[in-house]
This record gives structure tokens, C-alpha cells and sequence, in this order.
């Protein structure tokens, strides 16, 4: 029976009910389901509904479908069910019998769902939260581990200025912690109750929505019900972040694969992450690093999809917000998947030293470092910018670096030149010059690990509560 057939003369059509079925894909929401009606039956006997042998039975009734939902591993089937609310009706009622149809009493679907994709949100921010804090501890440790290995860093992928490969590294711990960041924020935001709103105007026993909310730890009952049954705000936050998260994971995957190239022999690809050429026998592929590229341009297309489908739909719930559940659950999925697969090819993963060194210490990497030398004896910046400009020029002519032009050439230039600038052109003094914080000097460094470390330990530490609160 359909939970809302007692109006209809005539059957759907049968093409159009397997279309407009949702359950395929939101069945994977039973356990939120499940959850929310066990606190929607215990406020039914609170408001005096149901009686206390009918709230046993429907709690019963619910355990057993969890119980049979855990025994198939989540892969419930039901030719006949509209979606995951009609097949907990129509189970329950196999179970318990005609008590079964009592839960429904004063709410709607559109509150149930509103309710159970949060819970679904807000356990997937959990899941991911904790990926990145091992993913951002995996980064740490391979900083950790470069020690005073140096590489170039580059500025529109032109040789810049040498830093410590470590700090290179901290870099994208920057970036997971603020995508865990968002992350908290959002999860703040949506931990809202929409139960005991209804429909659309708000539910019509009077439920205790304070007492539902605490029953789900939620921090307290949605304030407008109008919007709790057609706001999906959080949705779109969600993967907006996750499309974020995506966008760094690629960003990371792009100067993989360039380090990987033989052009720079910065990185040596891991056998366990990569594949062969089914032609050419001497390839070893960047599949992982390649595949963490394509997926990002999934997990955003997800974000759009989900901007298209709400931005013209007038309030309240429209059948269009079935839409939002897909791509949702496929950029969740593509996030869950990726992150420890990130982490798994970064323990892997081999530098090349002795090539990023080298690469270091040639392309006129401390340029800057010799207009400062110029600066600290009190040449105006701009002017010590165009006579170091000068002996790069006259460097590129004579193939050779500015450390090796002669006191007599550097003087011509700039009688300011002695014989203390050549040591501030060596690479140790060059990163040392960036003795600011956040800067790639080696001291600044090692206070940054520790500090990524500390962040690192917070974040896993709020995980931590929020799975046992």
C-alpha cells in the first residue's frame, strides 16, 4: 500500500513509479531512518499517541530491521517500496502489524528526510574529518623525515627561491586543516532537528521537538518549519567543501606528476599506486595521482549540479530535492574513497634529495637573497632590484651563476659588493634569510611541524568526542 494512495482512482503508471522511485539509492539512509523514528515513536507515547506496549513494539519492530538491514550489509531490496520511509512503514507492519502504520502519525516524509540526510551529513563530516587528520599526519611525517632536504619553489612554475622540502609539504597540511575546518563549521550548521516540523507548517500532535533533537544529538529543534522541510543549505555546503577538499587533492596530484616527469626527477612514482603501458614497455603511470585529478572535477560537478537543481525552487518541499541526494552520495563517496588512498601513495612515495638539491642551487634561485644583501647595506630596494637584474643578465651571457661573477664584475655594478656577499648566496644562508614566521627558514620550520602536529592532535581529539558523544 502507498502512503498516499487513499485519494488516487488510478494506478500509476508503471514506467513512471520504477522512474520516480527514490529507494535504490537512498535506501543507504536506513539507519539515519531508523534512528530518527525510534525518537519520533518515543515523543508519540510522551504526547500520549501510542501507548507504552505500542512504543515497545515499534522499537522492537525498528531493531529488527536494523538487525536484518546488518546481516545483508546495507543492501536491503524491495521491488515495491517508494523510498527508505515507505519501506520502514511496510516492514514494520510485516513485523508488528497494524501498530506499524501508528509511527507515522503527525509527521511527514518531507521532515523525515530533511532529518535523516543530516544525520547521514553530519556522520560523513565525521568519517572525513578523521581522513584528513591522518592524511595531514602523513604529511607531517614525511616533512619531519626531508630533514634539511631543499628543492626549488616556484612562482608561475618558474624557478622562484630554494625552500626546505618540508616546508613544501606543510603547505598542503595547511590545506586539509582548513578543509577540516570548514568542515566543523558546516557540521555547527546543520546540526539543527527538523522533526516535529511536518509537512510544511509544523506538526500537528503535540510533539516535544526539544526532546527529539536531544534523542539525536542534535543541539537543538530547526526554528522555522516552513524551511526545515525544504532547506538543503547544508547539502550544498557540504560538497561545496568537499569540492574544495577535491580541488587541493588535485592541485597536490598535478605537482606530483610534473615532479614524477624525467624533466624534473624530483619524485619517484610508487609501484603499488601506479600501472604499465600496454604498449610501451619502460612506462610507469601516474594512475593514483591521475585519478585524484579526474575525481575532482567529479566531486565539483556534484557542487553544480546541486546549485542547478535548488536555485529556482520556491518553498517548501519540491520533489526536486529527491534530486540532491546522488550527487551528494557520490561526492561523499568519492571523498571517503580518495583521502586514504592519498595517504597510503604519500607513506610510499620516494624524493629524489640529491635532484631537488641540485635544482635548488642553480636558476639563479638567490637572486633575492643577493638584492637584500644590497638592502642591508642600505641600497633603496628598488635600485638594489635593477643592479642584481644587471648581473643576471650578465650571468645569462657568461653561462654561469651570480656566485660565480668575480669581486671586479660585482663591484662595476655596485662597489657595495665585498667579499661577505658571495656566503650569502649559499643555500643555508639563503633559506636563512626567511627567519620570519611561516617563512622556510630552518628553525621556522621545525616550529612549523610542531605546530602542524599540535593542530593535527586538536583535530583528533574533536573526532574522538564527537564518535563517543
Amino acid at each position: 500500500m502507498k502512503m498516499w494512495s487513499g485519494r488516487f482512482r488510478q494506478p500509476l503508471d508503471p514506467q513512471f513509479e520504477r522512474w520516480q522511485r527514490s529507494f535504490d539509492f537512498d535506501r543507504r539512509l536506513l539507519s539515519y531512518e531508523l534512528a530518527a523514528s525510534g525518537a519520533h515513536a518515543r515523543a508519540l507515547k510522551n504526547a500520549g499517541v501510542i501507548s507504552a506496549d505500542e512504543l515497545i513494539s515499534l522499537l522492537e519492530g525498528l531493531q529488527q530491521i536494523g538487525e536484518m538491514a546488518a546481516t545483508s550489509k546495507g543492501l536491503v531490496e524491495d521491488d515495491e517500496a517508494e523510498d527508505v520511509h515507505h519501506f520502514v512503514e511496510k516492514q514494520l507492519v510485516e513485523r508488528i502489524g497494524e501498530v506499524g502504520y501508528k509511527l507515522h502519525s503527525g509527521r511527514s516524509r518531507n521532515e523525515q528526510i530533511s532529518t535523516d540526510l543530516r544525520l547521514y551529513v553530519r556522520a560523513a563530516i565525521d568519517q572525513l574529518r578523521t581522513e584528513l587528520a591522518e592524511v595531514c599526519g602523513v604529511f607531517a611525517d614525511r616533512a619531519e623525515q626531508a630533514g634539511g632536504a631543499t628543492m626549488p619553489a616556484y612562482t608561475h612554475l618558474q624557478h622562484a627561491e630554494p625552500v626546505l622540502v618540508a616546508h613544501w609539504l606543510l603547505a598542503y597540511v595547511e590545506m586539509f586543516l582548513r578543509d577540516a575546518d570548514r568542515l566543523v563549521d558546516c557540521r555547527k550548521r546543520l546540526n539543527m532537528c527538523p522533526l516535529g516540523s511536518g509537512a510544511v507548517a509544523g506538526a500537528t500532535l503535540p510533539l516535544d521537538r526539544a526532546f527529539m533533537a536531544n534523542e539525536l544529538d542534535f543541539e537543538a529543534p530547526t526554528a522555522n518549519s516552513i524551511d526545515a522541510t525544504s532547506d538543503r543549505d547544508f547539502v550544498l555546503e557540504f560538497v561545496n567543501i568537499l569540492s574544495l577538499s577535491a580541488l587541493h587533492l588535485s592541485r597536490w596530484a598535478e605537482e606530483m606528476i610534473i615532479f614524477s616527469s624525467q624533466e624534473f626527477g624530483f619524485v619517484q612514482l610508487p609501484e603499488a599506486y601506479s600501472t604499465g603501458s600496454s604498449a610501451m614497455p619502460q612506462k610507469k603511470n601516474p594512475d593514483l595521482l591521475e585519478l585524484v585529478r579526474g575525481k575532482a572535477g567529479r566531486v565539483i560537478g556534484s557542487a553544480t549540479a546541486l546549485v542547478v537543481i535548488l536555485k529556482g525552487l520556491p518553498l517548501a518541499y519540491n520533489k526536486d530535492l529527491q534530486e540532491t541526494q546522488e550527487p551528494l552520495f557520490d561526492a561523499t563517496d568519492t571523498a571517503v574513497e580518495l583521502l586514504p588512498l592519498v595517504a597510503g601513495w604519500m607513506k610510499a612515495v620516494e624524493f629524489n634529495d640529491r635532484r631537488m638539491n641540485q635544482a635548488a642551487q642553480s636558476g639563479f634561485m638567490n637572486a633575492w637573497a643577493a638584492a637584500t644583501y644590497l638592502v642591508n647595506c642600505g641600497v633603496p630596494s628598488r635600485r638594489a632590484h635593477e643592479q642584481v637584474g644587471k648581473a643576471v643578465k650578465l650571468c645569462l651571457e657568461k653561462q654561469c651563476e651570480l656566485q660565480d661573477l668575480t669581486p671586479d664584475e660585482l663591484r662595476a655594478l655596485n662597489p657595495l659588493f665585498d667579499d661577505k656577499f658571495h656566503h650569502c648566496l649559499k643555500p643555508a644562508a639563503v633559506l636563512a634569510m626567511h627567519d620570519v614566521v611561516g617563512g622556510t627558514a630552518p628553525a621556522r620550520v621545525r616550529q612549523g611541524i610542531v605546530a602542524a602536529r599540535t593542530k593535527i592532535e586538536s583535530l583528533r581529539e574533536e573526532v574522538n568526542f564527537h564518535a563517543h558523544a
